[in-house]
């Protein structure tokens, strides 16, 4: 027997590729599986990315990790498993992959569930993890009652600590230090950062600044972002969250750089300036009024009004950030059980019996689909090296 605990992404397709082999029973702490999994989508479910091999890996850190699995299941192969459970996906001019249009997220959560519960799964709902024996076996709790789990190989998928309403609070980490595993605090990641704003933008709060570029370290991004009441947010900020984290570790500061034209050349920003007047600038370069207040607020007033460097400062706006937004308002997390504590079939290497996948290891990656085809694709891995271990028949992907 196998037991899984957790019923996310990871969790579920795990347990779809398992239960033809062998018993699977499969503990969910909430009502119902999958709880994240309609969080995310809210306003369109972006399932993967439809980004394929080393331009789907580039996404992932740490890349040379994740890459077999990754390869063993990138977005090809979770699209035509989707389909063939019949969830047709196709992908959006963005490249992010959504199911197709009329098929809401609780209707492919209730295929993927249907179809595990027919391979003969079990999904047992309202069971708690809370800890392992002494025989390092793990220990679920439904209302007042407690039992220890005898199984052959033990998958957890417990998630991260991001969107604690849905459950994942990442309250699992004390139990895995108990038992000689490292988990690395958690931390942010997907999230809005914290920026001194200045008055002048405030009216300017829940409007987007579209078509830009972000510039972070070695990093840039095209996307739009967000004027928030505590800084910026937005798919073009979420990207470089990585290296806003490292500047504030070992700096204590950070800075982005906004490129708000960035189809334009400092050299064609100045032609379209050159026979404009001061008032004509933001017209001449169809700056909209959030763009122009980003730049007023972020530029010297001095060097505004100067005018002799615009060109260089609408492609340059300097903005100083001096924090991440919580944990609790972040997309997705960092941290989590180290790498370098899972073997590569992603079984504990101080205790071989248990494996983890998902969110509740220590891996990043961007929205977009991202993420979503991560978990599907640790699932999918520990679920068959599970397989292998106990030298069962694997069936094909």
């Amino acid at each position: 027997m196998v037991a899984i605990i957790g019923g996310g992404p990871a969790g579920l397709i795990a347990a779809y590729h398992l239960a033809g082999t062998c018993e699977v029973q499969l503990y969910e702490q909430g009502r119902n599986p999958g709880r994240k999994f309609l969080v995310a989508g809210d306003g369109g479910l972006n399932i993967t990315n439809g980004a394929e091999g080393d331009g789907l890996l580039a996404h992932y850190s740490p890349s040379g990790r994740l890459r077999p699995i990754i390869e063993a299941f990138g977005s090809g192969e979770l699209r035509a498993w989707l389909e063939a459970i019949g969830i047709p996906t196709f992908i959006g001019t963005s490249g992010r992959v959504f199911p197709q249009r009329g098929i809401k997220p609780a209707e492919v959560l209730s295929a993927i569930t249907d179809e595990v519960r027919k391979r003969g799964a079990h999904i047992h709902t309202g069971h708690r993890f809370v800890g392992f024996d002494e025989a390092v076996r793990p220990i679920i709790e439904q209302g007042t009652e407690r039992k220890t789990l005898h199984a052959d190989a033990c998958l957890f998928a417990l998630g991260g600590a991001s969107w604690a309403k849905t459950g994942s609070t990442g309250a699992w980490a004390d139990a895995f230090r108990s038992i000689g595993v490292e988990v690395k605090p958690f931390q942010a990641s997907n999230c809005g950062v914290e920026v001194d704003l200045p008055d002048s933008l405030r009216p300017h709060i829940g409007k987007p600044l579209k078509n830009i570029a972000v510039h972070c370290g070695a990093k840039t991004v095209r996307g739009e972002l967000t004027i928030t009441e505590h800084g910026v947010e937005g798919n073009a900020i979420y990207p470089v969250v990585p290296e806003l984290r490292e500047q504030l570790a070992v700096q204590g500061r950070a800075e982005l750089i906004i490129d708000l034209k960035p189809d334009l050349s400092e050299e064609r920003i100045n032609e379209k300036l050159r026979d404009a007047t001061w008032n004509e600038r933001p017209a001449a370069l169809r700056l909209d009024r959030p763009s122009l207040a980003l730049l007023k607020a972020f530029t010297p007033v001095e060097r505004y009004v100067d005018g002799r460097t615009v060109a260089h400062d609408v492609k340059h706006v300097r903005i100083p950030v001096h924090a991440l937004r919580p944990i609790d308002e972040a997309i997705s997390t960092v941290g989590g059980i180290a790498m370098d504590e899972v073997d590569d079939d992603l079984s504990l290497k101080k205790h071989p019996h248990l494996f983890a996948a998902g969110e509740m290891l220590d891996w990043d990656a961007p929205t977009g689909g991202f993420l979503l085809q991560g978990a599907f694709s640790t699932g999918c891995w520990a679920a068959q090296r599970i397989v292998e271990r106990l030298g069962l028949l694997s069936e094909q992907v």
